[in-house]
């Protein structure tokens, strides 16, 4: 089966994953995670992406993303990965690739999804048995989004800004969401959307996007798009 064409509609958020190649890690050291860290940030400004979430593991990164201008995540990530495969390959006197292949992406509704990717993401280190809590983890963006640590990587989304009138409140709020475990049903959407590049959300927002790119972002058979203008 062909894969989906990629579809990255300026302020729509993304889930973005790119692995090792072969399972093989990307990062073996804090300073490694750093400076993939500062070259996203660098990028992420440079091409208009704001960045809402993320976590470092030793062989796969997530990201949750909202792109300001066309074709913004393609470019960041293609210039960020550039540099870090540089900087890795003579760090460690290697040569070749270090990703395995392009990287994974799937569009994300906002209202009820969002925040549930947010936890996804943040909760990796916890479901891979590194921590017991994801506050104990020092590579993602948790201690920020539930703890206030500065961070000037973060950009909030308004789903997140929602939470409260204020950053306490946001907070407590925000913590609250990680009391409960994702259940079995979205824990398997959120990963099957992300490794066959779908979209994740209800029927109504698959519909409006697939309408607005004519591009296929759902599991249904291609065909041409629903006219939404159609009675």
């Amino acid at each position: 089966m062909s894969r989906l064409q990629r579809v990255s509609p300026v302020g729509v958020p993304q889930h973005i994953i790119q692995r090792g190649n072969n399972k093989q890690a990307c990062f073996a050291s804090d300073a490694d995670m750093k400076t993939y860290l500062n070259w996203l940030k660098i990028f992420a400004n440079q091409y208009g992406v704001a960045v809402h979430a993320w976590v470092l593991m030793t062989n796969h990164v997530h990201l949750l993303l909202t792109p300001n201008t066309e074709n913004a995540v393609s470019k960041m990530m293609q210039s960020l990965g550039r540099m870090y495969v540089g900087y890795f390959n003579h760090a460690y006197k290697r040569s070749g690739t270090l990703w395995e292949g392009r990287f994974k992406s799937s569009l994300i509704q906002s209202e009820q999804y969002l925040l549930n990717v947010y936890r996804y993401i943040e909760l990796n280190p916890v479901r891979a048995n590194m921590v017991e809590q994801p506050n104990e983890y020092s590579w993602s963006s948790h201690n920020y989004n539930a703890l206030g640590v500065e961070n000037d990587l973060i950009t909030p989304h308004q789903e997140y800004l929602s939470l409260g009138d204020d950053e306490k409140v946001r907070r407590e709020a925000y913590l609250q969401l990680f009391e409960d475990e994702i259940d079995d049903k979205l824990l398997n959407g959120i990963r099957n959307t992300i490794n066959k590049g779908l979209a994740l959300g209800s029927e109504s927002f698959v519909d409006q996007i697939e309408f607005l790119t004519s591009m296929r972002v759902s599991s249904r058979k291609a065909g041409r798009p629903k006219n939404k203008d159609k009675k």
